[in-house]
């Protein structure tokens, strides 16, 4: 069976393993980077940067597609002339048309990192952690004219641990993504998959991270919705802790919550520690969150983030 994938990253890398896994020739691989990057910069981001992706495709000596996008005709061409049969895509971000995702004999497949039809879109890591859900997965599914909207081939959950991260649990899926891919890949191979429409009365969008989403409220957000949200924006993005005029960034693996005895008001600083540059501020469920590690916002700010806890009034 010859397959052509399409990805990023460490995605990227356990798409290829499944395919080798299953035994299938691939033919072609399109990084995302070909189409976000010019030539100019594509060649000194790979010059000077290792990329465990890069290094895998030139060790097994898989032939790279030089295309702007995965909708060019020059794109289409290749898959024509190598008689492709499945189109694999794992972390993509441009929308793949008709004329594309047809041309593959057998089927055009992406994975998306959660269990559709929840959390369709962008950064369902994000949001499956900061909704406090306590499994997540990943989905094969029929590429169609809608994102993330196709029949389902293939599931697989994964539990979310109280401590995890938004970088644990995209770990685990990718992880996953491999064994997933080679068990599909051979029943296609074998006619032995039927596709299952998905329900869109259960269909579940998320948005990109925004800047709102960057600042912690705890006047009107529990303790446990504080540190889950910490948790999901890492690594992609900081969350923020105002106090006074100025911004501490939270450290997403020093978090501990704390039952309160006494009724304080949420949003009082309870308790701070410059040793270990902590701070623990009062939720509004009687709770209130222990956050050690903590710096200042901004390069020049960032060494004196304990003297400034030290001043801090509370």
């Amino acid at each position: 069976m010859k397959v052509v994938i399409l990805g990023k990253g460490a995605m990227l890398i356990n798409l290829l393993k499944g395919a080798q896994d299953a035994g299938c020739e691939i033919v072609g691989v399109l990084r995302y980077e070909r189409v976000v990057k010019n030539p100019f910069r594509l060649f000194l981001h790979d010059f000077f940067k290792t990329n465990p992706d890069v290094t895998f495709i030139k060790k097994f000596k898989i032939p790279e597609i030089k295309v702007r996008s995965a909708n060019s005709k020059k794109f289409r061409d290749f898959l024509i002339k190598n008689n492709t049969d499945v189109l694999l895509v794992g972390t993509w971000r441009e929308k793949i048309s008709k004329e594309t995702f047809d041309i593959p004999k057998l089927a055009s497949i992406n994975l998306h990192p959660s269990l559709l039809p929840k959390y369709r879109g962008a950064n369902p890591y994000y949001n499956a952690i900061k909704n406090l859900e306590s499994k997540s997965g990943l989905t094969l599914h029929l590429i169609d004219e809608k994102f993330d909207h196709g029949a389902v081939l293939k599931q697989k959950e994964v539990e979310i641990l109280p401590d995890d991260t938004g970088r644990e649990l995209k770990n685990k899926i990718t992880f996953e993504a491999r064994f997933e891919v080679a068990e599909l890949l051979q029943n296609i191979s074998y006619g032995t998959i039927i596709p299952v429409p998905q329900s869109e009365d259960n269909a579940v969008y998320c948005e990109n991270i925004n800047n709102t989403d960057l600042m912690l409220d705890f006047e009107n957000s529990t303790a446990e919705e504080i540190h889950a949200k910490i948790r999901a924006l890492h690594p992609w993005a900081p969350a923020y802790i105002t106090v006074g005029n100025h911004f501490f960034i939270a450290n997403p693996y020093k978090l501990k919550i704390v039952e309160l005895n006494n009724f304080y008001p949420a949003g009082k600083i309870i308790a701070k520690n410059a040793k270990n540059s902590s701070l623990t501020i009062v939720c509004k469920n009687k709770k209130a969150l222990k956050m050690d590690g903590l710096k200042l916002y901004g390069v020049f700010n960032r060494p004196f983030s304990s003297l400034f806890i030290h001043f801090i009034k509370m």
